[in-house]
């Protein structure tokens, strides 16, 4: 079974996502955004090991702890999409246009596609491309567990913001109504930021993206 604990890092309160498989003990670190301290520290407090980092997306507030984390622990890098490269390599920028320290940039050992697999010990978890916050975007899906890591696609309540380099307003819509919902009303989610939800919650009551006829 696939579990998780949430680690909220950076003045962005930007969930890190500490995800592993309860049989083997091996964990993937989800968008390590900063604060290798507090990532370290919840690592040794579940007792897992940690085998890879991914990442959803290529904003600052989601990578910008990546390069520090992967060469500490000597961790490969999978994902985002490859279409969020120019966010990855911008990091400098990035860092310089939200006033924080300098951030290194990086190279994924592996972009991620639309339908691709990622394992975490004897789990596989589903890559499902959904651009619109940024056009790079992936979330992954643990279909056993039923849940999913959707970085800033959904929040509760809410959607990403579009009017970043390449944001799409409708096809960020569109990746939520097209690519999540239909999923199931009962997946549980973990969000870039704030609190859990599901599908089926925001599919009733988020303004953005409401069934009128659920």
């Amino acid at each position: 079974m696939l579990k998780s604990k949430i680690i909220p890092v950076t003045p962005f309160q930007q969930n890190c996502t500490l995800l592993w498989c309860d049989e083997t003990g091996q964990a993937a670190v989800v968008d390590p955004g900063g604060e290798q301290g507090r990532v370290l520290a919840a690592i040794r407090e579940v007792g897992v090991e940690p085998v890879k980092i991914l990442l959803t997306h290529g904003h600052l507030d989601h990578v910008g702890g990546t390069a520090e984390l992967a060469e500490s622990l000597e961790l490969p890098i999978e994902g985002p999409h490859r279409e969020d490269a120019f966010l990855i390599e911008s990091l400098a920028a990035q860092s310089q246009m939200f006033g924080v320290p300098k951030v290194r940039s990086f190279s994924p050992g592996r972009w991620l596609e639309d339908g691709d697999r990622v394992r975490i010990g004897a789990l596989d978890l589903r890559v499902i491309h959904c651009p619109g916050h940024s056009p790079g975007h992936v979330i992954f899906f643990e279909e056993t567990s039923r849940l999913a890591q959707v970085g800033d696609v959904l929040f509760q309540g809410s959607i990403g913001r579009t009017d970043l380099p390449r944001g799409n307003y409708q096809e960020l819509l569109d990746s939520i109504r097209g690519r999540l919902f239909p999923l199931g009303d009962d997946i549980r989610f973990i969000p870039g930021h704030g609190p859990m939800s599901s599908f089926g919650d925001e599919r009733r009551n988020n303004p953005f993206v409401r069934d009128p006829l659920a």
